[in-house]
């Protein structure tokens, strides 16, 4: 981890996290868990923006298998993006009284705001937590790609990548193998030649060029993003070394 604090940071949350354990949909109590977690961070006079993913509601990708064309069903999950990161904001600032900004990639000001990187960092600066959606406003990109983007664009210090029920990177798949055996480091090279899955290749490489670290941690431990803020060795750290 920097040898210094944190000023600014990206947190990307996938949609998965979202539906708690419900099949699909958004669920009230982990929206809550979430938000009490954030504000923990946000507390410490962290800037905190956060990437939201959609795959709780739509899932571009499975519905290109179903036969529809990929660029449109990438649009569909833009827009699911944007309903999670309203519902993230709803109880960020209706339960927990923390002051949220929603700015979207694609067009949509009734509910969002344009995204515009320095509305964004000044959101930022303001003490705002700045809620990104709708991706790169871009098909056949990745959250996780939106999310390095972000994340270099606002010079955040760091790109936490939260998990649901995975604390770290392995060296294979911990759901499948009990042998599975868990880094606690790894450089960006090596996890894309062993394409372990910290996120995808595309955004992972960018990552690497611009050396922006990333920690890969379990967000449903509760406690677990307040340590990584305060400079605990949680979850594991991709960085130039191992």
């Amino acid at each position: 981890m920097p040898d210094k604090p944190f000023k600014r940071i990206l947190l990307k949350l996938s949609g998965e996290s979202l539906k708690g354990k419900r099949s699909h949909g958004i669920d009230p109590d982990s929206l809550d868990y979430m938000a009490q977690e954030i504000e923990s961070v946000t507390s410490k006079g962290i800037e905190l923006g956060i990437v939201v993913g959609g795959g709780n509601i739509w899932r571009g990708s499975e519905a290109e298998i179903e036969g529809m064309e990929r660029a449109s069903a990438d649009y569909a999950g833009m827009l699911a993006t944007v309903i999670s990161a309203l519902a993230l904001q709803d109880s960020l600032e209706r339960k927990h009284k923390l002051e949220t900004r929603t700015l979207s990639a694609i067009n949509i000001q009734q509910v969002a705001e344009p995204y515009i990187r320095r509305r964004a960092i000044r959101h930022l600066e303001k003490g705002r937590i700045v809620l990104f959606a709708a991706g790169t406003g871009n098909p056949f990109v990745t959250t996780d790609t939106g999310s390095a983007l972000r994340a270099l664009e606002i010079e955040a210090d760091v790109l936490l990548m939260a998990k649901n029920d995975v604390d770290g990177v392995y060296d294979k798949d911990p759901k499948l193998d009990d042998s599975a055996v868990r880094y606690e480091s790894i450089s960006y090279i090596d996890a894309i030649d062993k394409r372990l899955k910290v996120m995808d290749s595309t955004a992972l490489s960018l990552c690497m060029e611009y050396s922006i670290p990333i920690v890969v941690f379990d967000l449903f431990k509760q406690g677990n993003l307040n340590r990584i803020v305060s400079g605990e060795k949680v979850g594991t750290l991709v960085t130039e070394e191992e």
